[in-house]
């Protein structure tokens, strides 16, 4: 499936959702939300007997990785801070990506169909704030270039990247989760070094041996 196929896959996942896309003619929306069973998330009767900030507390133990999910797009690029990514598959290359059902960004994504992982280095924090703000011009004052498989932005001085296409998108909850298939990935050879931006208990960190 080339980009326009998996872009649309993308947008007929979001219209079944509520979610907002371009315009499409009523019987193409009708088709698309006929062809898949109503999505919810967890009902109140359903729920754990968890506290939500205790659920964060536990969890912010696990110490991850950070990264900047970009995307191209006619209005300008799109892209957003996102801890919640890993790889998948080996063969096929897959990765995958959490993001938030209310995420605003995440529709620009769906759209393009595509989209590049960019791990970032251990002195990116700032970098990560800027994108991690809802609302602002990210890519003010950042150097990117293009993903050579999507054109998505590849950002400058990032240990490492993956250039994906939109393979598919699952319901979790009050996420999606979006699974990437790997067309290209790379790292810098000059930024690589200096080690990954680690992120635990709600702050910024750095590997150390």
């Amino acid at each position: 499936m080339g980009h326009a196929g998996m872009a649309a896959t993308a947008i007929r996942y979001l219209r079944s959702v509520g979610a907002p896309t371009t315009a499409a003619p009523p019987a193409a929306h009708a088709r698309a939300t006929a062809a898949r069973p109503p999505l919810r998330a967890v009902r109140d009767d359903e729920r754990a007997p968890l506290d939500p900030a205790e659920f964060r507390s536990v969890l912010g133990h696990f110490a991850s990785g950070v990264t900047i999910i970009t995307a191209p797009g006619e209005a300008g690029p799109a892209g957003f801070a996102c801890q919640s990514f890993a790889s998948l598959s080996l063969d096929p290359p897959l990765v995958a990506f959490m993001v938030a059902r209310t995420s605003t960004t995440w529709p620009r994504l769906a759209q393009a169909g595509v989209f590049c992982v960019n791990i970032l280095g251990a002195a990116q924090g700032d970098l990560c704030r800027g994108f991690a703000v809802s609302g602002a011009d990210k890519f003010a004052g950042v150097h990117h270039t293009p993903a050579p498989a999507t054109g998505s932005p590849r950002l400058a001085d990032v240990p490492a990247w993956i250039d994906c296409t939109i393979h598919a998108v699952h319901t979790g909850g009050d996420h999606h989760i979006v699974v990437g298939r790997v067309e290209a990935l790379g790292t810098d050879p000059t930024a690589a070094p200096r080690g990954p931006l680690l992120f635990h208990r709600g702050t910024f960190g750095r590997f150390t041996q």
